[in-house]
Formats: structure tokens, C-alpha cells, sequence
């Protein structure tokens, strides 16, 4: 991420970091699938040193001890409020902007569960993860793609995460660091709906979120009803209801020993 969108990016999550843990269920569960891809494609039962890049809340950290025994585990991430998880963890806290902070010498596993979205280069940062992976160590990292927010997009927001990228660049990133000692064991992709009463409610989970970091508008009550009444009248089913569509990217990738 550019400073800019860095600086938007720590404000808005700061803001959101009482509410992200309980609120932002994909987010979880994306964080729940990459642990359990990583275990089901053979990676080992215990790492020695692991580092976590935009650890937030702990939705990733927790579904890696879950399945895992780490025994260094560093963790990065923007706010300084993150360091709370880390030392929940037992974890070292590595605070600042992971493109410019020192990481960790060769770490046997480096994983990011809905990060690499906010920056403006991700093949650049997975390219380095792959340069940087010790030798038989594992990189399990997961975005979104370009699909991700459909609806605001196509009701004409701008605010999109500078980041979002298809799993094909991805992968092609990893094995461009990586060359031939890194293998992609798997790359995939989901088209995934959260279903909201209403458009504002869409708008109170963003918040609560933080994923709304790059959006700038502001709202006035003729605003905000003409953008409820064009969100149902484009998207919304005959219950009422209104999706917001989420598209994961996941790729895990293990370098030769």
C-alpha cells in the first residue's frame, strides 16, 4: 500500500479493531480455510519459525495454533493494538508497514489471511515471501479477487482496496521469487454472498469491519436513500434482503528443501 492508503487503512481498522473479531465472519472463515488447506496438503505438524503478516484480531494466528505447533512465532501487523494478540499467542510483535519492516531470517512458514489487498504491489510482496521462505518451508496466503464488493462497484464506488488480484498472479508471482525450488501445491478461488436485512446494514458491517478504508463519501440522508432504494431495486431478492459478495483468493505454495 502507498502511504496514503497505509495511513486510511490504520485509522479505519483502529476504529473497527473492538468489533472486526466478532463482526467479520468471512474473514474467519477464510482464515479457518487456509489452516486447514495448509494441514490437508502435507505441511508438518511443527514449525520452527513462523511469521504472520497482518496478524489483526487473530483470526489466522488462532486457526494456525489451532492445527500447529509453532515454536517461534513472530506477527506483524499495522496497529500497535495488534500486540495484544501477540502476546496472547506467546508471539514475538513486529509493528509497522510489512513492506519495510525487517522480517524474520528464513522462516519455515509465512502465511497472510486477508491482507495482501491493501497493498498496491501484492506480486511484489509474494514475490519476496517466496525469496525469503527457508528452504522446505511453506507460504500460505490468501486475498481477494476482483470480485470482491461487486455490488458497490457496480453501483459506481470507487473505494476499492488497491490490491485485489486474480490467483493466477498470484501464483505466477510466487513462482517468479520462488523459481524452480518452489512449488504451487494449489490456487483457488470462491464466489462467496453475506445476505443484509437492508443497504445500510451492508454499510454498518463495512464499518464495523474496517474494510471500507479507502472510501471517502460523504453521506447525507438524500445520498444515503437514493443509495439504498438503486442497491435494492439492482440486487436485492424478493425476501428483501441484499447480498455483498466476498471473492477469496488462496494459494499455497512449499519451496524444496
Amino acid at each position: 500500500m502507498n502511504g496514503f492508503v497505509a495511513r486510511r487503512a490504520q485509522r479505519s481498522f483502529s476504529r473497527s479493531f473492538p468489533s472486526y473479531h466478532a463482526r467479520a465472519c468471512e474473514q474467519a472463515r477464510i482464515a479457518d480455510d487456509l489452516a486447514r488447506r495448509l494441514s490437508e496438503l502435507g505441511a508438518p505438524e511443527t514449525f520452527g519459525r513462523a511469521f504472520e503478516i497482518g496478524c489483526g484480531t487473530g483470526h489466522l494466528t488462532q486457526a494456525l495454533l489451532r492445527r500447529f505447533t509453532i515454536s517461534s512465532l513472530t506477527l506483524n501487523d499495522l496497529l500497535p493494538e495488534a500486540a495484544d494478540v501477540a502476546h496472547a499467542a506467546g508471539a514475538r510483535f513486529l509493528p509497522g508497514d510489512a513492506r519495510t519492516v525487517a522480517w524474520p531470517d528464513a522462516p519455515d512458514l509465512i502465511a497472510s489471511a486477508s491482507t495482501i489487498q491493501w497493498l498496491d504491489d501484492p506480486q511484489a510482496f509474494m514475490k519476496k515471501a517466496a525469496r525469503c521462505l527457508a528452504p522446505g518451508g511453506w507460504l500460505a496466503i490468501s486475498g481477494f479477487g476482483t470480485d470482491q464488493f461487486r455490488e458497490l462497484r457496480d453501483l459506481g464506488s470507487t473505494a476499492r482496496a488497491p490490491g485485489l488480484c486474480q490467483p493466477e498472479a498470484m501464483a505466477g508471482a510466487i513462482r517468479s521469487g520462488g523459481g524452480d525450488a518452489l512449488d504451487v501445491l494449489d490456487v483457488r478461488q470462491e464466489h462467496r454472498r453475506m445476505w443484509f436485512e437492508n443497504p445500510t446494514q451492508v454499510l454498518k458491517h463495512l464499518r464495523q469491519t474496517g474494510v471500507n478504508a479507502t472510501a471517502s463519501r460523504i453521506w447525507t440522508r438524500h445520498t444515503l436513500k437514493d443509495f439504498n432504494e438503486r442497491y435494492v431495486r439492482t440486487f436485492g431478492a424478493s425476501s428483501g434482503r441484499v447480498p455483498l459478495s466476498y471473492n477469496p483468493v488462496l494459494v499455497i505454495a512449499r519451496k524444496r528443501a
